[in-house]
This record gives C-alpha cells, sequence and structure tokens, in this order.
C-alpha cells in the first residue's frame, strides 16, 4: 500500500520568460516524416516485405506452422463436432428471421467458414448467421417482396416466385455487404469500428434483440403475421399479433413454452458449473432431437396444423450471379449491415485474442469476412459473422484453431447432403423458441441504464437513444441516430471542458527519466474511440506487454511449485497451459518457500522475459473527461501493470475524473487512491524516497527547475 510522503521539497530559480527560458534551454524538436517519406516507405518492396505480406495475407500460414498436431487435434474435433451441431440448430433458426427457406441458413454455416479458414485472423471465432444481421436482411426482403402485395418492379424478378425473389434479394444483400466489407478491408479502415462504443453497440443490441423477440412471435404462437418494413415496423407487428392472439395454436405455445424452460435451465447448469462439465450441455440439440421424433409420431403438421422445417434438399442450389438493380436499391442498407457484422466479429475475436495471446489484425478481418460474405452470397447464403453462444462453444470445448471452424462446416455439410431428411418433421416454433433464449444476454443489458444514469449521463442517454431509434425507426436508421449521439456527446465533453484540456508539451521529461520510472503523457481526453490506441501507445512506450509477462510468470510459478513439490531439478521441455483466466490473475505466491527475482536467471528451462521499469507515471494533465469504455479499460490497464510489479502513479488529475472513478467503483484492492499524485515533481520524489534500493536519482538542480517549470506551466494553460 501507497503511504504519502511526509518529506517537503522546495526549488528555487530564475524567474523565467518564454524568450529567457528558451535561450538557455533548447527545445527538442521531433522529427515528422513527409508525406512522400511515407509514400517511399509504403511502396518500398523487399524479400522479407514480401514474406509478411503473404503471411497477412493468408494467416493460415502463421498459425498452421505452430500447429500441434498432437496436443491440438483431439480438442479441434471435439469442438468441430460440437460447434457444427450448434451451427445447423441456428443456421435453420436464424434464416426464419431473414424471411426465407430454413435451409438457406445452413449455407451461411458452410460456405462462409470455408473462406475464413484461409484469410481470418481469429483462431477461435465461429463464422456463420448471427441474428441481428438476419433480422437486418428479413428487412430488406420483405420491403422488396412483401407477404401482401406486389413485389418491387425489378427486371431480375420476372419468372421467379415469391420464395425466389426473397432468395435473390439475399444473396444479392450478402454479396453488396461482401464487396464493402472487402472494399474497406483493401482501404485499411478497419479502425471504423473504434467509433462504435461500448455504450452504444450495447443499446442497438438491446433494441435489436426487441425486434428478434416480436419477431419470432408469430413461431411461437402459430400465427400468420405479414412482414413490415421501415419506420414503427415493431408497432404494426405487435398489432397484427394481438388482433390474431385467441387463433393460437396451443401445441406450438407447448412446445415453445417446454423448450424455452428447458433450454434456460440446463444453460443456467452450463454456466454454474462450468469448470467441472468437460464440455457443455448440448441442450438445444437434444431439445431437436426430441422435438422432431415427437412432431413426427404424432404427425404434428397435418394433425395439429404445426408449421414445420418442409422439405430440405439433399443438394447444394447452383450458384448465382448478384442483380445490379438490387444492388443499387439495397446499398443504404448494406452498409450498416456490413458495419455491424465487422464490429460484432471483430469485437468477439478480441476477446478470445487476449484471452488466448495473439495479435488479430482488423483490416484483414474485414478482408476476410468480405471475401467470405462475396464467396457466400453467390451461392445463396446468408450475411455471414459470428454469434456470440456459438463462439462461445467452439472455445470453451477446446477449440484452438480454425480446424474446428472447418470441421464444424463439414459436419453442416453431413446434414445438407445426407441427413438433412430427419429435420424436416422439426416444429418452426421450436426454432423460434430457441432464438428467443438466447436474446437473454442481449435483453438483460437493459439493467446498465440504472448504472449509466448515475455514472455518466452522457453515456446514457447515447444509449437510451440509440434503443429507443432503432426499436422504433428501424435498426438502419436507430444506428445512424447512435452515432450521431455519440459524436453529440463527444462534442458537447469537450466544449464544456475545453479550456481544461489546452496545454503546451515542452517534451523535456523524457531526456531525464531515471532508470527504472517511464512518464507517459496522455495528450487528449480518453474516450470510446482512442482506448485502445492509448493502451497499444502505452505498451509500447515501456517496451513489453505486461499482460503476456503476468502470464509467463504465473506459469512459472507453476512449475516452480511442482518442481520443489517433486523434488525434481529439471522440467519436460511441454508447457502447461493451464486455465487462461487463472494466468490472468495476481501470481500466487503461497506455498513457495522461496521468493522469485523475476530480472535474474530463473531454475532449469523456464523463462521468463525482465520487466526493465518499476515504476509508471502516467501524466493526465491534458486529460479532461473519460467516459465509461475508458475508465473500464484503464483499470484493465493498470492492473495488468501492477500485477507485475509496476507500480503506476497518476498525476495531474482533474478532480472532477478523480470524483467520477470514486463513483464507478473505480477503487479496489488493487487500484487504491493513493497512486495519485498533484505533480510529476511530488511522484518523482515519492518514488525517490521509496525505491532507494532500486535507483539513484541523478537530476541536477537545473533539471529538477525544468521540471517544476514544465508543471507550472501546464498547471496555468
Amino acid at each position: 500500500m501507497l503511504r504519502p510522503s511526509t518529506q517537503r521539497y522546495s526549488v528555487t530559480r530564475p524567474l523565467y520568460s518564454e524568450d529567457t527560458f528558451e535561450d538557455e534551454h533548447a527545445k527538442v524538436y521531433r522529427k515528422h516524416k513527409r508525406l512522400l517519406d511515407h509514400f517511399i516507405q509504403y511502396f518500398t518492396c523487399t524479400s522479407e516485405r514480401a514474406k509478411n505480406a503473404a503471411v497477412s495475407l493468408l494467416p493460415i500460414i502463421g498459425w498452421m506452422k505452430i500447429y500441434s498436431i498432437k496436443d491440438w487435434l483431439l480438442n479441434d474435433i471435439v469442438s468441430g463436432v460440437s460447434t457444427g451441431l450448434v451451427a445447423v440448430l441456428q443456421g435453420l433458426a436464424f434464416s426464419l428471421l431473414a424471411s426465407i427457406s430454413t435451409w438457406y441458413g445452413l449455407y451461411a454455416a458452410f460456405f462462409p467458414v470455408i473462406m475464413y479458414f484461409f484469410l481470418g485472423t481469429s483462431r477461435h471465432i465461429s463464422v456463420g448467421s448471427f441474428p441481428i444481421l438476419s433480422l437486418m436482411v428479413g428487412a430488406v426482403v420483405t420491403r422488396l417482396v412483401p407477404d401482401e402485395g406486389p413485389p418491387a418492379n425489378i427486371t431480375a424478378f420476372e419468372g421467379l416466385t415469391k420464395d425466389e425473389q426473397r432468395i435473390l434479394v439475399s444473396a444479392s444483400l450478402t454479396f453488396l455487404v461482401g464487396l464493402f466489407q472487402l472494399g474497406m478491408g483493401l482501404l485499411q479502415v478497419g479502425f471504423i469500428v473504434m467509433y462504435l462504443s461500448d455504450t452504444l453497440i450495447s443499446g442497438f443490441t438491446t433494441a435489436a434483440a426487441v425486434h428478434i423477440l416480436v419477431s419470432q412471435l408469430k413461431f411461437v404462437l402459430g400465427l400468420t403475421v405479414p412482414g413490415f418494413s421501415g419506420p414503427l415496423s415493431i408497432i404494426y407487428t405487435l398489432e397484427s399479433v394481438f388482433t390474431q392472439i385467441t387463433s393460437t395454436n396451443i401445441h406450438d405455445l407447448v412446445t415453445s413454452i417446454v423448450v424455452m424452460v428447458t433450454v434456460l435451465g440446463i444453460k443456467e447448469i452450463n454456466d454454474r458449473f462450468k469448470s467441472k462439465l468437460p464440455v457443455p450441455i448440448p441442450i438445444e440439440v437434444i431439445m431437436t432431437v426430441i422435438a422432431c421424433g415427437i412432431s413426427y409420431a404424432f404427425n404434428f403438421s397435418e394433425n395439429h396444423g404445426v408449421d414445420v422445417v418442409g422439405k430440405i434438399p439433399n443438394t447444394f442450389e447452383s450458384p448465382i450471379a448478384p442483380s445490379l438493380q438490387l444492388f443499387q436499391m439495397t446499398a443504404v442498407e448494406a452498409f450498416p449491415i456490413a458495419i455491424v457484422g465487422f464490429a460484432v466479429a471483430f469485437a468477439v475475436a478480441k476477446v478470445y485474442s487476449v484471452k488466448h495471446d495473439y495479435i488479430i489484425d482488423g483490416n484483414q478481418e474485414l478482408i476476410a469476412f468480405g471475401a467470405s460474405n462475396i464467396f457466400g452470397g453467390a451461392f445463396k447464403s446468408l450475411v455471414a459473422s459470428t454469434a456470440l453462444s456459438r463462439s462461445a462453444v467452439q472455445e470453451s470445448t477446446g477449440g484452438k484453431t480454425q480446424i474446428a471452424g472447418l470441421l464444424s462446416a463439414i459436419i453442416v455439410l453431413v446434414v445438407i447432403l445426407g441427413i438433412g431428411f430427419l429435420l424436416e418433421p422439426l416444429p418452426k416454433s421450436l426454432l423460434g423458441a430457441v432464438v428467443i433464449v438466447n436474446l437473454k444476454g442481449m435483453l438483460m443489458q437493459v439493467v446498465t441504464v440504472p448504472y449509466l444514469w448515475k455514472k455518466d449521463r452522457p453515456d446514457c442517454i447515447v444509449w437510451v437513444g440509440t434503443c429507443l431509434a432503432a426499436i422504433f425507426l428501424g435498426l438502419d436508421l436507430g444506428l445512424a441516430v447512435g452515432l450521431g449521439l455519440e459524436l453529440l456527446t463527444v462534442v458537447f465533453r469537450t466544449q464544456t471542458f475545453a479550456l481544461a484540456s489546452f496545454s503546451v508539451f515542452l517534451n523535456l521529461l523524457q531526456i531525464y527519466e531515471p532508470e527504472g520510472v517511464k512518464i507517459f503523457r496522455i495528450p487528449s481526453p480518453i474516450f470510446f474511440a482512442n482506448i485502445d490506441f492509448f493502451r497499444d501507445k502505452l505498451k509500447d512506450a515501456v517496451g513489453f506487454n505486461p499482460l503476456r509477462i503476468l502470464r509467463k510468470r504465473n506459469k512459472a510459478v507453476k512449475k516452480i511449485k511442482k518442481m520443489i513439490k517433486k523434488g525434481e531439478l529439471t522440467l519436460t521441455s511441454s508447457e502447461e497451459e493451464g486455465n487462461m483466466e487463472d494466468l490472468d490473475k495476481p501470481t500466487d505466491y503461497s506455498d513457495l518457500p522461496i521468493q522469485v527475482n523475476w530480472n535474474t536467471e530463473l531454475p532449469a528451462n523456464i523463462r521468463v522475459p525482465p520487466v526493465n521499469i518499476h515504476s509508471l507515471i502516467l501524466d493526465f494533465s491534458a486529460v479532461s473527461f473519460l467516459d465509461i469504455s475508458a475508465l473500464k479499460g484503464l483499470k484493465v490497464a493498470l492492473k495488468e501493470f501492477i500485477r507485475v510489479n509496476v507500480d503506476v502513479y497518476i498525476v495531474g488529475c482533474d478532480p472532477y475524473i478523480i470524483e467520477k472513478l470514486r463513483n464507478c467503483k473505480f477503487f479496489d484492492d488493487e487500484i487504491k487512491t493513493s497512486i495519485f499524485f498533484l505533480t510529476i515533481h511530488d511522484a518523482m520524489l515519492f518514488i525517490h524516497e521509496n525505491k532507494l534500493n532500486l535507483v539513484t536519482f541523478s537530476f541536477n538542480s537545473t533539471q529538477w527547475k525544468m521540471i517544476e517549470l514544465y508543471e507550472m506551466k501546464e498547471k496555468h494553460m
């Protein structure tokens, strides 16, 4: 625990004007590259750059070189089979949201997966249909080919049935989404997802979950409800449902209730006992098998009027060319679908890349999903992204690479070509119930609204505004409204604190950093759009990734304990991965009779990269505000450094920010209020007092004066 210093300091210096100070001390200028320098560097080709480009465009080359058949293949097989079974069920269910025949949802779990296997950088996400995207596609489909009335005047519709027209719309839209994503990837604009804050995404996905819930009521109740699109479509749908509520099919309703209660109960068991269960109980698959059997035995379709999946072709349909006329009529909807699909997939991929310690490339992910959707669109697939629940199955069942995804595609292939007929008696009410159950996580996000209202009202306005706009105006317009509100809140906060955020940086302190101390200045507010950039630059400044260091230390401690327990002097060459979540926790030195010095040579073949600093000073004098997304990211970043024994100090922080951190429960047993100091000078002296055995300050009086002058300028700007 840090204790405030009881010492005082006094610095006597001459009175400086700007001119006299510049005469005595030369200002340090950083060399900036010209546009021509960047152009030359970009187009300079070497053998190393060519090799890196090949690996970047085909990430499979990178992870295939390190693939361990002995350690990984069995895990990938188990994961692939489990994920494939879930993908079949979700493919059938999510196709209902798109208002197309159910078997086309299976195509989304096959064709895009093949392309992503070669081009994707994530090893753990499960590529396929996603309910929100399917719903957005369904809105376009029902707008151009409504349930009642004539379709849009499109030349390509001539001679096609209503179902074929809808498939053409869906396939062309998927193709266009792929073109948008591929174009953005080639233009290197993967950073665009930074402008979708956690708050906006939370509000948007909650609204999408409400739309999905309402759209599935007709299957759960066994009603015939026409599709509506555009603003207030959810109101019209609810009106149609309640108008026909007396015509509810009791068999569909009972089936849905039984499925929802059972699946929710088993999922709760899976969550509570996930550490004890080798694999999650595949309750959706089990209920599907039972429902198919009961429906077939009692002939639900004919005897009780239950709507079932029906005929599933046991072959792939011929590829089709997209309609250019449809491109023109769906471009406005295709772009937000492309953004949302990529944002969701990238967010999930980033979670797993951090957990399993590898790097993903946002621009390459855009290229991968763009190519996947172009390929899938040509074969009448739905728009592909990733489903959170399906990706969780792939990762939790031990999947190591996209070989698990490839095997899941093979399972889908077997269903399409071999055993699809077994799913023909499956009630659509079961698919609707499965979709609704999987909305639980998104719908529960509404509980964050009271928290946001108390802690960060601008973020709360973004959440509520985005959610309500997406519910009543539609998902595409709702996303646009959310982006507008988000930009307005940034402008509001910046204007409100403009005076406090203006500052001049003399760039002097970098010269006088004592050994073992790193000073890092943040020159702007920290919010959703730059928090990831801030964390990346902080790691670059200190020269190491603290999370990787922490994991290696925890592995090393486990090995040392094992050696001491067994009396072994050497270790085997293979490493025990252990539970990745445990490796992210503070190092447990209990039951370890020795003290580990991580900067010296460790026993046997244990190697942990050294940490060459003991103190990190973050200068917050130019930080005028933090939003909720930044607060979460900052807390994670500070804990990563603290857990590798790097003391973090924050200086020059606005009292408003400190009060907000208190209100948002930022402080805990690891991050304490005592890490805040008024100035860099105070933090330096505190480090000097408490780290005498680690560092000797060699500042002369002039250098201390320059530091104090810098701080005085900061306070008066």
